[in-house]
C-alpha cells in the first residue's frame, strides 16, 4: 500500500471548520503495509497537564517524560471530552465521544454495539493488549488481551512494584505479528501512597492558582507529585523495556496524562484542567523530535490515527467521531480541529450537575445546565472511600485572613450559567469573561458552535444527567445518544 492521504470529505462531513495547512515535510510519511508500526500507548491516572514540567508545571520531577518529550512531539492542545476515568478510556478506545459510545456517566457503560481498538486492529494483523488499569465496559467492547504485569485497581493503598515480563513477552512474542499495547498506569490517582513525598517539602511546593494555600493542602500536594514521580519513573522502566526488546525504531509511543488529578477545579470538571490532557508522541526518524503542536486533538481522534498509521480499514459497522491527526504526527499538517469539545454529567459522583464546554485552543465556553443547583463531587469533599480532609480547611478558613479559601470553595460550589475563560493567558481560569461585551461576540460564536455540537451527538443536555439515564446505561438501554 502506498502513502497515507486522509479523507478530507471525511473530515470536513465529521468535524465542521477542520483545517489542514500543509507545510514542510521533514519525513517521508510513506508506511508500507509490510511496515506497520508497533502502537505503545502509555496512559497515566488522574496526572493534571500542567502539573508535569513540560506544560509549565514548576514542581514535579519527571525526567522520563522530559525526556520522551525531548525526542517527539508535543502536543499543546490536546483534549479528552469528559474527565473521568471511564468515559474518557471509552472514549480513547473506541473513537467516539461519550454520548455516542453510551459512556457518559463514570461507573457506567459503552454501548454493547460499540467498536474499540481490537476490533479495529486484529483484522489488520496486529495482536491488541491492555496492561494495568481497565474500567471500560462491557468486555465484548473491549475484548483486549490482558497483559499482566501492572496493577489494575487505582485505589490500592500499597503494592509490589510493577513486573515488564509479561509485556516483554506480548511485545518480544514470536510470531511476527504488529502489536498495539495500552499499558494503564493507576498513578497519581488517590490514595496517594507511592513514590517519595520527601522531595516535595510543603513549605517549598509552589501551589497552582485554583488551590487555596492551607498548610494539608500543601501536604496532600506533595504527596499527589511524589506519586506523579513514582508514575514517571515507571514510564521510563516501560521505555527501557521497549529499547531491550529491539521494537523501539518501529513503534510509535503516545504517552497521555488523562484528565485532572482529585483537587477542586481539575477531575470531574469541564475546566480546563479538567479536560485538557498531556500527549506526546515518539517515532524515531519519522515524527520529529522535540518539537511542539498547536493542533488540537481529542482522545477520539487517537484509534483513527492509529488506523491510518496502520494502513488498516476504518470500520464500516461504527462511525468515528474521532479523525485521523497522522499528518500532524508525520509533519504534514500543523492544524487539526478548529474546536474541541466536552461533557460533564455528574451522576453518581454527587448530584445532578450537567456541564458542557467547547474551547478553540484559546478561548472556553462552559455552560452549566443547572446553575442554581450547588456543585458536589462526593469523593473529593468528602463521604468517599477517599476523603480528602484538605477541603475542610478550605471551607473551615478563616474568611478575614483567608479571603481567597472563600472565593474557591465559591468557585468550586457555584457556578453561574455562561463562563468564557481567556485560557491561553489564564490557564487555571480564574477570570470569567462572559459578561464582558467586548467578548460578546466570541461568547456567542462559541455558544453556537457547542449547541451544533449537542445537536450531532443528540444530547439534550441535563435531561441526561438523570438517575434513570445512569440506570439505562448501566443496562445497556441508552435513551440518548448518537447510536449509529
Amino acid at each position: 500500500m502506498g502513502s497515507i492521504r486522509l479523507n478530507f470529505k471525511m473530515k470536513h462531513r465529521l468535524a465542521a471548520g477542520v483545517a489542514l495547512a500543509i507545510t514542510t515535510l521533514f519525513f517521508s510519511g510513506k508506511i508500507e503495509a509490510a511496515d506497520q508500526p508497533n502502537f505503545l500507548i502509555i496512559v497515566a491516572d488522574d496526572c493534571t497537564h500542567n502539573d508535569l514540567s513540560i506544560y509549565g508545571g514548576r514542581n514535579a520531577k519527571t525526567p522520563n517524560i522530559d525526556a520522551l518529550a525531548a525526542g517527539g512531539l508535543i502536543f499543546n492542545n490536546a483534549y479528552l471530552s469528559e474527565a473521568m476515568c471511564q468515559p474518557c478510556r471509552a472514549e480513547l478506545y473506541s473513537g467516539q465521544f461519550p454520548m455516542r459510545n453510551g459512556c457518559a456517566w463514570n461507573h457506567s457503560a459503552s454501548r454493547a454495539t460499540t467498536k474499540s481498538l481490537p476490533h479495529f486492529l486484529e483484522p489488520a494483523g496486529y495482536r491488541v493488549g491492555l496492561s494495568g488499569k481497565v474500567h471500560v465496559k462491557p468486555a465484548k467492547t473491549f475484548p483486549f488481551e490482558v497483559v499482566p504485569g501492572f496493577e489494575k485497581s487505582c485505589v490500592r493503598d500499597v503494592t509490589q512494584d510493577h513486573d515488564l515480563a509479561p509485556m516483554n513477552e506480548f511485545m518480544t512474542r514470536d510470531d511476527k505479528a504488529p502489536f498495539c499495547l495500552v499499558v494503564a498506569l493507576v498513578d497519581p490517582h488517590v490514595p496517594w501512597t507511592m513514590g517519595d513525598a520527601s522531595q516535595y517539602p510543603p513549605k517549598k511546593i509552589k501551589l497552582p492558582a485554583n488551590l487555596a494555600d492551607t498548610p494539608l493542602t500543601r501536604d496532600h500536594f506533595g504527596d499527589y507529585l511524589a506519586e506523579i514521580t513514582y508514575m514517571d519513573g515507571q514510564v521510563g522502566d516501560i521505555m527501557a523495556a521497549l529499547e531491550a526488546s529491539g521494537k523501539k525504531e518501529e513503534t510509535i509511543v503516545l504517552f497521555t496524562s488523562e484528565q485532572g488529578s482529585q483537587f477542586p477545579g481539575c477531575k470531574w470538571t469541564n475546566w480546563d484542567t479538567g479536560v485538557h490532557t498531556a500527549l506526546v508522541a515518539s517515532w524515531p526518524d519519522k515524527i520529529a523530535a522535540g518539537k511542539r503542536t498547536d493542533a488540537i486533538v481529542q482522545y477520539a481522534d487517537i484509534a483513527p490515527t492509529l488506523l491510518e498509521l496502520a494502513s488498516a480499514k476504518n470500520p464500516t459497522d461504527q462511525t468515528f467521531d474521532g479523525i485521523s491527526f497522522a499528518d500532524v504526527l508525520l509533519s504534514k499538517a500543523d492544524t487539526h480541529r478548529e474546536f474541541a469539545f466536552g461533557i460533564h454529567n455528574n451522576l453518581p459522583e454527587g448530584p445532578s450537575y450537567p456541564i458542557r464546554t467547547v474551547t478553540d485552543g484559546q478561548f472556553r465556553y462552559i455552560r452549566n445546565l443547572m446553575p442554581d443547583e450547588l456543585y458536589i463531587e462526593k469523593h473529593l469533599m468528602g463521604g468517599g472511600r477517599f476523603n480528602n480532609p484538605y477541603w475542610a480547611t478550605w471551607v473551615g478558613a478563616d474568611p478575614l485572613k483567608q479571603k481567597p479559601a472563600y472565593d474557591l470553595v465559591k468557585r468550586y460550589m457555584s457556578r453561574p450559567a455562561e463562563q468564557l475563560y481567556f485560557t491561553a493567558s489564564d490557564p487555571y481560569e480564574m477570570k470569567n469573561l462572559a459578561d464582558d461585551p467586548a467578548h460578546a461576540e466570541l461568547k456567542k460564536k462559541l455558544s453556537a458552535e457547542l449547541d451544533a455540537w449537542m445537536k450531532a451527538q443528540n444530547d439534550p443536555g441535563a435531561a441526561v444527567d438523570t438517575p434513570e439515564e445512569l440506570k439505562n446505561s448501566r443496562q445497556g438501554k441508552h435513551q440518548f445518544g448518537n447510536a449509529d
